[in-house]
């Protein structure tokens, strides 16, 4: 029987059905949009879109004018070298030293087509490095499209959700995985995407240890560089710093994004930091594969070279000139996202107002930071059904299943839902609350 709900019942069920997916709940990020997209075209009804992680705010000032001033000066007509302009991966050097208070040579800074191409091209390698390693571990939940990567490679990976294994505990869950022998990497995200969690300083320690015993590569995705609002680590040469496990292991890639920091996600231009030791280490098994064993060598001339040939040229002069600003202490990264913090926590407590609980609460015994993602559940639903049933609501997320967690919930995302859309957001979870009271109920 058809309900009343705020977006037309019979619309969004329809809509639903013709993804011809098994469960709404396992739907991609981009079949949700396309789901949106359509509901609010048939209904004329505009959702709280907490689905896709993508920036809301403007790009960087001083990003666009140096960009432009690239553009008057003709490299449009140049091919950029592999590696990069040089002043970016000076300013990247810098960038790693003054705020994270870890050095490197700038020949190990490496522009790519967002962190997305760098990944690709480091998982590429790194499976290639020793016969007997043929396998990436994930601390899930993670970034899905990591996991899409590996698929289109056909490499292979294993995961476990970092949930029930915080602290002390993180030790015992790496060393059952990695005395295997078969693990080349380890990837995560700090903080996380998708709960917003930020691996301790003693985790990212037992990260680094468990890597260096079992010689083992780690890819730490900085996309959400410094974002962790609970402690300022934006002021360059100044402690605290983000956290790193590069302060206890050599044996590192680092991918630094520009399109939530600096809000520049269209140009397409990450930075790939690779350590000194991990750049010029030399693996005899990749040179069948690759006709190079130089690992820095290999991902330049090798897997870059033949993914893009080089990175937006004028591009690169953006993110130069916006590192270069952080750098000098001329440009306040940090206030110009704090927004999303704000937002966040605002969100949070319409839903914890609401029923909802936050999945991923805790680091350690602190509650987790107000930032750009968060994590509900509501008592009695799956995350599958969580989705659907919010859907008729005029609400859009993802669930947390296809983030690689074991937990049952919805992935939250900040940055498209503007404060003027929290009165309409709040009317729609108490009347979602009032609707399912059975629910609410197990939550006493």
């Amino acid at each position: 029987m058809e309900q009343k709900t705020p977006v037309d019942f019979q619309i969004v069920s329809e809509e639903i059905e013709r993804l011809r997916i098994d469960s709404i709940g396992k739907a991609s990020i981009r079949e949700i949009v396309q789901l949106v997209n359509k509901v609010e075209a048939r209904t004329g009804e505009k959702y709280v879109r907490m689905e896709m992680g993508i920036p809301g705010l403007p790009p960087a000032k001083v990003g666009v004018k140096a960009e432009i001033d690239a553009l008057n000066n003709g490299v449009a007509s140049i091919y950029p070298m592999l590696d990069g302009i040089q002043p970016l991966k000076e300013e990247t050097s810098r960038f790693v030293k003054l705020f994270m208070d870890i050095e490197v040579s700038p020949v190990g800074c490496i522009p790519t087509v967002g962190s997305m191409q760098g990944t690709y091209a480091a998982f590429m390698v790194a499976a290639n490095c020793n016969v007997e390693k043929d396998t990436a571990l994930f601390i899930d939940p993670g970034f899905p499209v990591q996991k899409q990567q590996m698929l289109v490679m056909g490499a292979k990976y294993e995961t476990f959700d970092v949930y029930d294994y915080r602290g002390a505990k993180l030790r015992d869950k790496l060393e059952e995985i990695l005395s295997k022998g078969n693990i080349n990497s380890i990837i995560f995200s700090n903080p996380n995407n998708p709960t917003w969690v930020c691996l301790t300083e003693e985790e990212l320690q037992i990260i680094a240890e468990c890597a260096n015993k079992y010689d083992v590569i780690i890819m730490e995705d900085l996309a959400y560089f410094a974002m962790d609002f609970r402690r300022d680590l934006s002021k360059p040469g100044t402690a605290p710093f983000q956290p790193t496990v590069a302060r206890w292991t050599n044996n590192w890639i680092m991918f630094i994004s520009s399109s939530k920091v600096f809000s520049y996600a269209g140009q397409r231009c990450g930075m790939m930091v690779i350590s000194d030791e991990l750049f010029g280490r030399d693996y005899p098994n990749l040179k069948p594969r690759f006709n190079s064993f130089g690992f820095g060598n290999t991902i330049i001339q090798r897997a870059l070279y033949s993914l893009s040939s080089g990175t937006s040229h004028s591009a690169q002069y953006a993110v130069a000139a916006m590192l270069k600003a952080a750098n000098d202490g001329d440009y306040k990264f940090i206030e110009e996202v704090k927004e999303y913090g704000d937002r966040a926590q605002k969100m949070k407590k319409m839903f914890t107002d609401n029923g909802f609980s936050i999945v991923y609460d805790k680091d350690g015994d602190e509650l987790i930071a107000d930032g750009f993602y968060f994590t509900v559940a509501y008592p009695g639903m799956t995350g599958g059904e969580l989705l659907e049933n919010l859907l008729y609501y005029g609400i859009s997320a993802i669930t947390l299943g296809n983030t690689g967690s074991e937990r049952e919930g919805l992935r939250a995302c900040v940055s498209h839902v503007n404060p003027n859309q929290f009165p309409q957001m709040k009317e729609r979870l108490e009347q979602f609350h009032k609707d399912h009271p059975v629910m609410a109920e197990k939550m006493i």
